[in-house]
């Protein structure tokens, strides 16, 4: 069997694993370069060549330059002059739209879409409008402003490497600014005048209640006398029911403890507050003892209590919609009033979105053990815009769940950064504070101007700017560690070897010659439509840094076929390996905005569809002007 036709076969079992979804794109990429090492494809000793090539540290030092700017206190500037566009939903766009992409110019496109989901999220719920009319614009937005700039998506990079490997020069920082600036200006424009028409609108889901129907769920549970948990810790009461049912607060007296903090055992007369429905209910009354309520008051005040108490109850029911509190409570007049009186501030409760590079993902609570390691109480999962009803330990988790979760203020965003979660909105809770914002930006202005006046390479560059951003403090130590996504970097690692193989193997050549004989008839012009669409079908279905890694070759090879320049075709890659339009696996972002907008699978080509064409009709005659043949 020849060297290319192994190849083949490697990348065909690779590309087929990460359509399937089933293990991270990062074991599947090292998998593929070990096969291709015990098969003699790639040499023993360049084996792990890939975790030391510039693009893979552009990469990790463009992805602790994002982080900087999100601990500067970027998010808060910005966020605050987005939300002072009015009720307008396509100013609204514009701005939010417009804003993401500019961003994504300037640092790592998932990081951007980051700051900006949370400002999407609550302008969406502050004007009672659907949120997926503005986060599937916003997901596309960061992916137009990643092609605008060197950095601005991990492509570029690739592509910059590659022509450097083959030509001895790399694209400049702002080489992609001439065609992939109006591309994006140009889909910017589709989205909002056109575009966001085709949009799926999700209504009714844009607050947190309306997603979590958290107040049919809150409920009071008293520890009686004679009941089984006096004596038992929260983690006692948990192995009991076998149940995660998460207890928001336990008070005592005067004073309420947040469930995540409180070690200490149950008493006699200790208050839980609950988030449970009748079933778990049922569990904890039988297997714990629980009662619902308060202690009952001494019998000279038992009447009057309970007429105030009825006298609540009608006016609480009065105020709330129709029948919504007849078909969770089975709980009596009492209990009626009881969501509505409930009082959760100051318990630190935050929404989260599962990113696809999560430890979380196809894990349970129980696995993860969420509260012992991390802290946090789960208290809700949300998937397609609605709540999951079934048992929260049931419950496997996939890139996209929106998570409610419960934790103390000082290490929730640390936990949630660890467990791959970008937060959305929380109450009580700050998980950044604005500081040294002109210093992130001169060390990021100074790295530009070295690179453009080719003082240095990129790489050199862009790494300088991260370390001097970690010594000055912009971001600790351990938070730049933190944004280095291990699993891209892995993935590029492990497929640039492999990249390589494909070449080395003649297998690029292969399919070029292959697609040169069937165009032998058609004008160059063809060529790169048929290469554009190629490597965006290939870049729905894998990660997009995999897509450019693995067209770079063929790009290269048909340019030679031709006899013409290599550049154009290096171009068209990079531009059509970030349009990921189609489905919500093919990038980060969209995967992100998934749970949160309330997306199905197929909702992302009626807009992503039409909007590739659009790029692939702008892009091409630009490629051709600005990079002729």
């Amino acid at each position: 069997m020849s060297d290319s036709t192994q190849v083949f076969l490697i990348l065909g079992a690779t590309l087929a694993a990460f359509v399937w979804g089933r293990f991270r794109y990062d074991l599947v990429a090292l998998g593929a370069l070990l096969a291709s090492v015990l098969l003699g494809l790639v040499p023993t000793d360049e084996a792990f060549y890939g975790f030391g090539h510039p693009a893979v540290i552009t990469v990790a030092a463009v992805l602790v330059l994002s982080r900087g700017f999100e601990r500067s206190g970027l998010v808060d500037l910005i966020a605050e002059q987005a939300l002072r566009v009015g009720d307008r939903l396509i100013l609204q766009m514009l701005v939010l739209t417009g804003t993401v992409l500019v961003l994504s110019g300037v640092m790592n496109n998932v990081g951007a879409l980051a700051l900006m989901l949370p400002v999407a999220i609550r302008m969406a719920r502050e004007h009672d409008s659907p949120p997926s009319l503005l986060l599937m614009p916003l997901a596309f937005g960061s992916l137009l402003g990643g092609l605008t700039t060197l950095i601005g998506t991990p492509p570029n990079i690739i592509i910059s490497s590659y022509r450097a490997q083959a030509t001895g020069e790399s694209f400049g920082m702002f080489d992609f600014f001439p065609v992939g600036a109006s591309v994006a200006l140009v889909g910017l424009a589709f989205i909002v005048l056109l575009g966001w028409r085709l949009v799926p609108q999700r209504a009714g889901k844009a607050s947190r209640e309306e997603m979590f129907d958290t107040a049919h769920y809150l409920v009071e549970l008293r520890v009686p006398e004679d009941g089984k948990a006096v004596g038992w810790s929260l983690r006692d009461l948990h192995q009991a029911l076998e149940e995660t049912i998460p207890v928001l607060a336990v008070v005592r007296g005067d004073k309420r403890h947040a469930g995540h903090a409180f070690h200490g055992t149950l008493v006699e007369g200790d208050i839980l507050l609950v988030e449970a429905g009748p079933e778990e209910m049922k569990l904890i009354e039988d297997k714990a003892g629980l009662v619902v309520g308060p202690e009952p008051p001494p019998d000279d005040e038992a009447q009057d209590a309970e007429t105030r108490e009825r006298e609540a109850s009608a006016a609480t029911r009065e105020a709330q919609e129709g029948d919504e509190s007849q078909d969770d409570e089975p709980r009596g007049e009492e209990e009626d009033a009881k969501p509505s009186a409930v009082d959760t501030e100051g318990l630190q409760l935050v929404e989260a979105v599962v990113r696809n590079d999560s430890m979380m993902i196809h894990r349970t609570v129980t696995q993860l053990r969420l509260h012992n390691q991390f802290g946090l109480h789960l208290v809700a999962v949300a998937r397609d815009g609605g709540r999951l009803n079934q048992r929260l330990r049931d419950i496997r988790f996939r890139a996209g769940d929106v998570l409610l979760l419960q934790g103390g203020e000082g290490e929730i965003g640390e936990s949630l950064t660890t467990l791959g979660c970008l937060p959305l909105a929380s109450r009580n809770l700050t998980l950044g504070r604005p500081r040294m914002l002109a210093v992130s930006v001169a060390i990021f202005a100074a790295a530009v101007i070295a690179m453009v006046l080719d003082l240095v390479p990129s790489s050199v560059a862009l790494t300088a700017a991260a370390l001097v951003s970690l010594m000055v403090g912009v971001l600790s130590l351990r938070e730049g560690y933190q944004a280095i996504d291990g699993p891209v970097i892995v993935l590029l690692g492990a497929m640039i070897p492999v990249g390589q193989a494909l070449e080395t193997s003649g297998g690029a050549t292969l399919i070029a010659d292959a697609l040169l004989v069937m165009g032998r008839e058609w004008p160059v012009v063809a060529i790169l439509v048929g290469l554009f669409l190629v490597c965006t079908l290939l870049s729905n279905v894998i990660n997009n840094a995999a897509a450019a890694l693995l067209m770079a070759p063929i790009a290269a090879s048909l340019a030679e076929g031709f006899g013409v320049s290599l550049d154009p075709f290096l171009m068209v890659v990079a531009i059509s390996a970030s349009c990921a339009f189609l489905t919500p696996i093919g990038h980060q972002s969209n995967t992100l905005v998934m749970g949160p907008g309330g997306y199905r699978f197929g909702d992302y080509w009626t807009l992503g569809l039409p909007l590739t064409l659009v790029v692939m009709a702008v892009a091409i005659p630009l490629i051709l002007i600005v990079w002729p043949l």
